[in-house]
């Protein structure tokens, strides 16, 4: 049962943000309960969204629905619709991967899709400042084969303007669905292989030489960094990129979330694909969001 409220000031946004936090999420994980989640719902006022009688799964969709709305709307309204809409709703999770802050250079990429390219998609949020918007997607175009923006009505027009005819521009509109303003252009050529080096991890980084018939260089661990970075630089980056592609599907794969997936609400799913839990945390997750709102307001106590 959903109940009147319509209006949040600045500080009651704030924490019902908060609620969507892998903060909240791993304290739910770990303890079965989160005293975190009691805290924000109580500084949001958002207990009133629901029925006492309702569970924390309940609320959690409650809260979603007040947050994907276009004025208050913040990163993870975002991150859910890129979540949603495209890597389950076009793609799939057999077919697919996702990464979440992916750090590329000095900037974390806020979503990554692998399927059979690469796209990475940067948030703008109605709330967000474009200042260093020039220098992220300079970045990402050095290591995804498609770029991005993802943002609001009110940044549409500025983004259109300072971005080059490659990147795409996608816009969530008031009913909180995904138009296309503007196609990326896939080029994998412009990878640079020494960029993308620094954004994968170690073994990965092994693999892929591997795949290319390099075998690990024969140096001390304190070398085995610049040794590796340097037969990185010499690949040819479209092949490169098809190359990682295949092994971040299997190295990053979230195939082993889809029964957890099934089992929660919609709108954790773009964070429940974000975080790793074992499988004892995943239940614990379940049985929390199981809990009646009225017993979750005292988990603080």
């Amino acid at each position: 049962m959903s109940l009147q409220y319509t209006s949040l000031d600045g500080s009651q946004l704030s924490a019902a943000s908060r609620i969507f936090s892998s903060a909240v999420f791993k304290e739910m994980a770990k303890e079965g309960k989160s005293p975190l989640f009691s805290r924000l719902i109580h500084q949001s006022k958002t207990y009133d969204l629901v029925n006492p009688a309702s569970t924390v799964g309940d609320l959690f969709d409650s809260v979603f629905n007040l947050l994907k709305n276009k004025t208050y709307r913040h990163e993870y309204a975002y991150k859910a619709a890129i979540t949603n809409k495209i890597l389950l709703g076009t793609h799939s999770l057999k077919t697919a991967s996702m990464l979440s802050e992916f750090r590329v250079g000095k900037s974390k990429a806020d979503i990554v899709i692998l399927n059979g390219t690469s796209s990475v998609y940067e948030i703008k949020s109605e709330r967000d400042k474009l200042d260093r918007l020039e220098s992220q997607i300079n970045s990402y175009l050095k290591v995804f084969a498609r770029v991005n923006i993802i943002t609001g009505e009110n940044h549409l027009e500025e983004i259109t303007n300072k971005t080059s005819e490659e990147v795409g521009i996608l816009l969530l509109t008031d009913r909180y669905q995904i138009s296309i303003i503007r196609k990326s252009i896939e080029r994998k050529d412009r990878i640079e292989p020494q960029i993308l080096f620094e954004s994968l991890q170690r073994k990965e980084q092994i693999e892929i030489l591997m795949q290319f018939g390099e075998a690990p260089p024969d140096v001390p661990n304190t070398q085995l960094h610049e040794a590796l970075r340097e037969k990185f630089s010499k690949l040819p980056p479209a092949k490169l990129h098809d190359v990682t592609i295949n092994i971040l599907k299997k190295t990053r794969s979230l195939l082993c979330l889809q029964d957890f997936t099934q089992n929660i609400p919609q709108s954790l799913y773009a964070i429940a694909l974000s975080i790793s839990l074992k499988k004892i945390e995943q239940d614990r997750f379940i049985r929390a969001i199981r809990t009646t709102t009225s017993e979750a307001l005292n988990w603080e106590q």
